[in-house]
């Protein structure tokens, strides 16, 4: 899991994660990774427009989000 996380810092590329929330409520975001600090991960969530910070334990999935662009 820490790989891919490193891999999309390098990138700069979004992924869509499905997190384990405080509540033990799952929930799909679509996250821009900028930091990984021990066990902590400090992205930017789109889903909720704000800067957050994810427990790398709770991050249940990983997927790269592909964007579609017709040329």
């Amino acid at each position: 899991m820490s790989k891919q996380l490193q891999r999309a810092i390098a990138r700069k590329q979004q992924i869509q994660i499905i997190y384990l929330g405080r509540t033990g409520q799952a929930t799909q975001r679509i996250i821009r990774p900028l930091e990984l600090t021990g066990d902590r991960l400090k992205a930017y969530c789109l889903s909720r427009r704000a800067p957050r910070v994810f427990h790398i334990a709770n991050i249940l999935a990983i997927q790269p989000v592909v964007s579609m662009r017709v040329v």
